[in-house]
Formats: structure tokens, C-alpha cells, sequence
């Protein structure tokens, strides 16, 4: 198991170093001056751009600069915006929003997702399984765009029930409109794993021995089926923690939500590289994270990693 371990975080280094220098050289090579770009419609002197790009290196080489900005990145340093405020701080002062919001967005996943799943294998053929699949197939159709607005129409400005933007209100009443639109999507795909992994473990030999042995059908299904049948659904919910702090740049807009979604499009409006590379650095390293955690949670769920 250690070295199984051990090779996934050899694996995630390179991929580490390899992501950051494509995403560092794609945003730097993006058309315009962020110097100029500061100015605006004002003129700037020559002499005033000269200075300033030197100050950031701009006109160094690409590697030099992608090796500056790593050495800093392993200090704890996420760079400086053109601005001259640090990037590392305004991730800090933005980041428990887009936290709360995809933890919040993950726990819908987890109870709804793996319970309704549940009920559609338990109930197979019926007429509850039909309408659970038919209700995710239109959930993964919809674009997230057009679930958020609706949304927010419906709940916030007609019925009134939750606020329609902003974090005022704090956790649970702001998040639960975002939380449950930005969950839609990795709900409907974590209920129809979980209910193709229960039909096939319903069939599997072990079940077909406790029920010989006499075991309940809520024991049978809920301390061994469960547990088996969770494994695929789990996988994909421990990547999907990376994907939903990655992912909620749209939803934060529709919701004006101070996330790292929101800050992250200002960035990118605003041609401001360092702040882009900092988010993208610091949602690389969450998806690497995860990435790890999958394999010990398969460990913790199926004994025969743990053998290997």
C-alpha cells in the first residue's frame, strides 16, 4: 500500500510542475499589455512601463520566470498583482466563501446523490426509479447557467424564500441556492453509479450467503452492500471536491458570491497574470490533494488494496 502511495505522489509531482509551467505560459502569453492595462484610457510614459516591467521580470525569459515564481511558490509566496497587493492574501480573504459553498455543494451530493441512488436500485423498475433517472438525465442536460438564474428567479425574487445574491445572510440561508445549483450536476452522477453498483452487488454471492445465513434485508443492504457499492461513488465525489472549488466561477457570478470564482474573473478582465496563476496554482494543488485521498479512501473501502 505505501508504495502504491508512494508512486500516486511521484506521479502528481511531475504532474504538478507540469500543469503549472502550461498554465503559467498560456495566461503570459495572452495578447496585451497588463502594464498598459493598468493605465487604462490615461497615457503612460515609457519610462514608467520600462520600470514596471522590470519590477515583475516581464521581460525575462519565460523560464526564468516560471522558476521565480516556483521558488517563491515553495516559500509560501503566490506572487504580487500588478497592483502591488499580494496574491497569497487575497486567496486567503476569498477563500472560505468558495470553501463553504463547495462543502456545502458536496454534502447535498452525498446525501441526496448516494440516497436516492440507493432507492432507485432498491426500487428498480418501478415507477420511483424511472423518475429518478429520467430527473438526472435532465439535471446533467440543463447548462449550470441556466439552473442558476431560474433558480434564482423562482426562490429569491418571486417566492422571496432565500436571498437572491450576496453572503450577508450567512451559512446555511446564502449558500443553500448556489449550494444545491452548483451540486446538480455531480448529484446526478453520484445517484446513478450508486444505483449500478447496488444492482450489481445486490446479485454478487457474499449477498446471496448472509441471506442464507439469515440476516435481515436492512442488514444485508446497509453494512454490506453499502459499503461495497460505495466504492465507485465515492471515487468520484473525492474528485469532485476539486472540481466544485474549481467549478464555481459561474455560480458565484450569478449569485455575487466574494469567492475565489469571482476574484479569479476580475483577474482575468482585468489582465492581472499573477492573481490568475496564483488561483489556478493553488486549484491545482487542491485537485492533487484529492487526487491522493481517493486511493486511501478505496484502501479504507475495499480490503484488497490494502493487501496488494
Amino acid at each position: 500500500m505505501a508504495k502504491v502511495i508512494g508512486g500516486r505522489v511521484l506521479e502528481l509531482v511531475i504532474v504538478f510542475f507540469g500543469v503549472t509551467f502550461v498554465i503559467y505560459a498560456m495566461v503570459f502569453a495572452l495578447p496585451g499589455d497588463p502594464i498598459r492595462a493598468l493605465a487604462g484610457e490615461r497615457p503612460i510614459a515609457e519610462s514608467t512601463i520600462a520600470t514596471l516591467r522590470a519590477a515583475y521580470h516581464l521581460d525575462d525569459p519565460l523560464l526564468v520566470q516560471y522558476f521565480r515564481y516556483l521558488g517563491g511558490l515553495f516559500t509560501g509566496d503566490f506572487g504580487t498583482d500588478f497592483s502591488g497587493r499580494p496574491v497569497g492574501a487575497q486567496i486567503l480573504r476569498a477563500w472560505p466563501v468558495t470553501l463553504v459553498l463547495a462543502l456545502s455543494a458536496w454534502a447535498i451530493e452525498i446525501v441526496v446523490g448516494l440516497g436516492l441512488g440507493l432507492v432507485a436500485a432498491l426500487k428498480r423498475n418501478t415507477w420511483i426509479d424511472r423518475t429518478i433517472l429520467v430527473t438526472t438525465i435532465l439535471a446533467t442536460a440543463i447548462p449550470v447557467f441556466v439552473v442558476g438564474v431560474s433558480a434564482q428567479l423562482l426562490f429569491g425574487v418571486r417566492w422571496g424564500i432565500l436571498p437572491v445574491a450576496g453572503d450577508k445572510a450567512g451559512w446555511p440561508v446564502a449558500f443553500i441556492l448556489p449550494a444545491a445549483v452548483i451540486a446538480l450536476y455531480g448529484l446526478a452522477v453520484v445517484s446513478r453509479l450508486m444505483r449500478s453498483s447496488v444492482i450489481d452487488n445486490l446479485g454478487m454471492d457474499y449477498v446471496r450467503t448472509a441471506r442464507a445465513k439469515g440476516l435481515s434485508r436492512r442488514r444485508v443492504v446497509g453494512v454490506h452492500v453499502l459499503r461495497n457499492s460505495a466504492i465507485p461513488a465515492v471515487t468520484f465525489l473525492a474528485t469532485d471536491l476539486g472540481y466544485l472549488l474549481g467549478g464555481a466561477v459561474v455560480v458565484e457570478g450569478i449569485f455575487n458570491l466574494p469567492g475565489i470564482g469571482n476574484l479569479l474573473f476580475g483577474a482575468i478582465r482585468s489582465h492581472e497574470g499573477p492573481t490568475v496563476v496564483g488561483i489556478s496554482t493553488a486549484l491545482i494543488l487542491v485537485f492533487l490533494v484529492t487526487s491522493v485521498l481517493v486511493d486511501l479512501l478505496h484502501a479504507a473501502l475495499d480490503p484488497r488494496i490494502r493487501h496488494d
